[in-house]
């Protein structure tokens, strides 16, 4: 098998066409949108480049082929470096370069170094990924929250979710935005109410780039307690119709981009897996099955004037594989089967975004206006022993979540002053229709009931940005003011005033202090503000608040060179007012990384929490081909109990070391690895004695949690080991990328909590304990994994 891989690769080879490609783009003022003539255009790290002509428009032929960054210079403007492009010989990027005058400039909050961005409103606590840091992720499947789980202070599951927990906070605690417009479903088979799931829906080949903030939020970004995560998309070329094809292991896609008309320009995908084939032939329980579509349109009304519209969804099914130990021998394999068929429903969910932005551009100021429109469908049924029979029935939901969002901003540039300032509008309605019967240490209940809620949310925002002393100094100060309609506490803004301000001194061209304390608010989710119980009472509207978090943040960063940067960062955050669930005395701060639903039942906003550790990061860009990521963070998270002492939450990981590497090779070769360590999570043990009797688990299916000892087990410390290998032909008309993506290959073993289940006979009945006929005769069976993931796909530009 091997020779014949290497044999087809050597054929491929020998027909590649060694050309060279080209650059076109056009470089404007980035405040007044007027084009900028004889500006210096250099492709990064070399030597070759153009100027750009009377109307600003520059063309570099005979480039090399492959991604590269170009760098703009013009006397009296900021030098820009911008992200990455990919050039074939047939396929020519367009780059649009906007350059801001140094003295008095519309973004005098951006501080433009070589590759690395710094912000005053966020001098510290972001990160950000480019075009090539997504492809060629060794691990990350191309699946752009995999790859965000290598920077600092993001922890992850063993497994294949996208459960993003950033220092110590709840997976609910992240919002994410494409373009400037809020996406509140980023996952396949999200889990409601929180916002893990195995696959994201964002197409990485429609981003251009990832700013990930865990700290330090603009005031016009709202709702976050853990982290805002923004994605710019790619805008279609203006020139020429582009297509790629994708192919890899889970599923397979299509990306066209290229102009409409004069001033338009698109970019789509739509996507399309297989895994339920996959799973079906390596003989796995459950069968996933998604769909998704995403859409950038990019108009230029006037020079002063723009608007894009952006659309993305996704439709999800779920379904069973009861025929799954059909064959199967091992008796392991045949009880971890059949606990996860138990227990596991059947799931739909479709959901989906559409927004647009107008923005328009004055002398000093420019102003946008922002719409969307997202709606959430989420259905889940489950019988028991899956007989369909309605008299078996254990789980029937069904609920919508729909948002209309308008966002007014304005940003002005006054005697060096960055002003921004605005208002938000959200017109939401939830509805939910529950039937479902569970079980806990106090014995069985059903929920059944209807709901449906209306809420109108509001909030105002403002943010000043000011460079001091030549520089040296820069401070920004923000706030923000949300409140809705829910009840008497939330309709006050005063009571959800959220001050920040940062603050960052540089020593000298490569030391600086950066500091940040800001008061953050979320609203808890709508599974919680909508849940009624039997008697059709909204119960948890009289005493729910917004989740409060307050982060203090302080850290030194080095630049040792143009290419480097060396951070560390200390952190605390401090909750109140987090929900904490009347039936099991928990904080719900501690779910959320499971399927299903989270916070559907009657809570309390009484719940403490903190978070706190620091964090060492270091990256090299790209230095003679070789480029890599360090990232440690050291972290606690805890959460109080029912007896109000503060015990570890289960995020609370406190060791998470990354080390990201890769090098570029000669003939269009690169390799890559990245080593995860992960600090083993707390978790709750079973309660032996509820779980074993016959009406408790015939509703669980598993066993029940025992939370009077809330996380006092701990897992053990997981590791892995990821590797990738790419190899890239360029031909004339089109260019190909195949790659292998391997993950695991040390076939590290990490351990889950172990299945509960009950024992059978040898006619396959389940054995009643013979001195309890209301208890089942209970087995652990371990829940380990570690298997080696072997992968691969094929990108093909044309």
């Amino acid at each position: 098998m091997k020779k014949a891989v290497l044999f087809a690769l050597l054929i491929v080879s020998s027909f590649q066409l060694f050309s060279q490609g080209t650059i076109k783009g056009k470089v404007i003022d980035g405040k007044t949108r007027e084009e900028l003539p004889f500006v210096s255009i250099l492709i990064l790290n070399t030597q070759k480049g153009e100027i750009t002509d009377e109307s600003g428009n520059f063309t570099i032929t005979n480039t090399a082929l492959g991604y590269f960054k170009l760098q703009a210079s013009y006397i009296g403007y900021e030098t820009v470096i911008t992200e990455d492009y990919l050039v074939t010989k047939d396929k020519v990027p367009f780059v649009t370069i906007e350059l801001f005058e140094k003295a008095s400039t519309l973004d005098e909050v951006v501080i433009r170094s070589k590759l690395f961005k710094k912000s005053l409103i966020s001098p510290l606590s972001l990160q950000t990924l480019g075009v090539v840091e997504m492809e060629k992720n060794p691990g990350g499947n191309r699946d752009v929250l995999k790859v965000i789980q290598s920077l600092p202070g993001v922890a992850s599951n063993p497994g294949f979710r996208n459960d993003i927990i950033i220092r110590g906070g709840a997976t609910s605690e992240n919002k994410f935005y494409v373009d400037g417009i809020e996406i509140p479903v980023i996952n396949h088979f999200q889990t409601q109410g929180a916002s893990g799931g195995p696959v994201g829906i964002i197409n990485a080949d429609l981003i251009r780039k990832v700013d990930f903030y865990s700290s330090a939020f603009p005031a016009n970004r709202g709702n976050a307690l853990s982290s805002v995560i923004e994605f710019t998309q790619k805008t279609g070329n203006p020139n020429s119709l582009n297509t790629r094809a994708t192919l890899g292991t889970s599923d397979a896609g299509i990306t066209l981009d290229g102009p409409i008309g004069k001033n338009t320009t698109f970019i789509a995908s739509v996507r399309q897996s297989y895994l339920q084939y996959l799973f079906k032939l390596i003989k796995l329980p459950f069968l996933p099955t998604y769909n998704d579509f995403q859409i950038n349109l990019k108009t230029k009304l006037e020079n002063n004037d723009e608007i894009s519209f952006i659309g993305l969804g996704a439709i999800d099914n779920f379904e069973l594989n009861e025929s799954v130990n059909d064959g199967v021998t091992d008796e392991e394999t045949i009880k971890r089967n059949r606990y996860i068929l138990s227990n596991i429903p059947v799931q739909e969910q479709w959901n989906y975004t559409v927004g647009t932005r107008y923005k328009h551009f004055g002398e000093n100021s420019n102003q946008q206006y922002v719409l969307s429109r997202s709606v959430w469908n989420n259905n889940s049924t489950k019988y028991f022993n899956n007989t369909g029979n309605v008299n078996d029935l254990l789980l029937d939901y069904t609920s919508k979540e729909i948002e209309n969002k308008f966002r007014f901003e304005n940003n002005t540039n006054l005697n060096n002053f960055s002003i921004n300032y605005g208002v938000g509008l959200e017109q939401a309605k939830y509805s939910n229709t529950t039937f479902q019967k569970d079980a806990n240490s106090q014995g069985t209940a059903t929920q059944n009931f209807s709901s449906e809620l209306d809420l109108f949310k509001y909030g105002i925002f403002g943010q000043v940005s000011k460079n001091y002393l030549n520089s040296k100094l820069g401070i920004s100060l923000g706030f923000r003011l949300d409140g809705n309609n829910y009840n008497t506490s939330m309709k006050n803004v005063l009571n959800q005033f959220s001050p920040r301000i940062s603050a960052t001194f540089a020593l000298n061209d490569k030391w600086s202090i950066n500091s940040s304390v800001g008061r953050y608010y979320q609203l808890p989710t709508y599974t919680s503000l909508g849940f009624r119980n039997n008697a059709n009472v909204l119960v948890n509207q009289q005493h729910l608040k917004y989740i409060q978090s307050d982060h203090f943040v302080s850290g030194l960063e080095f630049k040792p060179d143009a290419s480097s940067k060396i951070t560390l960062e200390g952190f605390y955050k401090a909750y109140s007012n987090y929900p904490f669930s009347v039936k099991n005395q928990i904080s719900l701060a501690n779910l959320g990384a499971d399927f299903g639903v989270v916070g559907s039942e009657e809570v309390t906003s009484t719940s403490k929490g903190k978070a706190y550790g620091f964090e060492i990061f270091a990256q090299k860009k790209s230095y003679e081909g070789l480029y890599g990521i360090l990232s440690y963070t050291f972290i606690r998270s805890e959460f109080q109990n029912q007896l109000n002492q503060y015990i570890p939450s289960s995020w609370d990981n406190k060791h998470l070391l990354t080390v990201t590497a890769g090098k570029k090779l000669n003939n269009n070769w690169e390799i890559g690895s990245k080593f995860r360590l992960v600090g083993g999570k707390p978790y709750t043990p079973y309660d032996l004695n509820a779980s074993s009797i016959i009406a408790n688990y015939d509703v669980e299916n598993r066993g029940i949690l025992n939370y009077t000892s809330l996380n006092s087990e701990r897992f053990g410390t997981y590791s892995q080991l990821d590797l990738r290998i790419d190899k890239t032909w360029f031909w004339s008309k089109f260019s190909l990328n195949f790659y292998v993506d391997v993950q695991n290959v040390l076939a590290s073993k990490s351990n889950g909590q172990s299945f509960l289940l009950p024992t059978l006979d040898a006619n396959g009945n389940k054995v009643i304990n013979a001195n309890d006929s209301s208890r089942y005769v209970l087995e652990e069976v371990d829940s380990t994994s570690g298997n080696v993931l072997p992968g691969f796909g094929f990108i093909v530009d044309f």
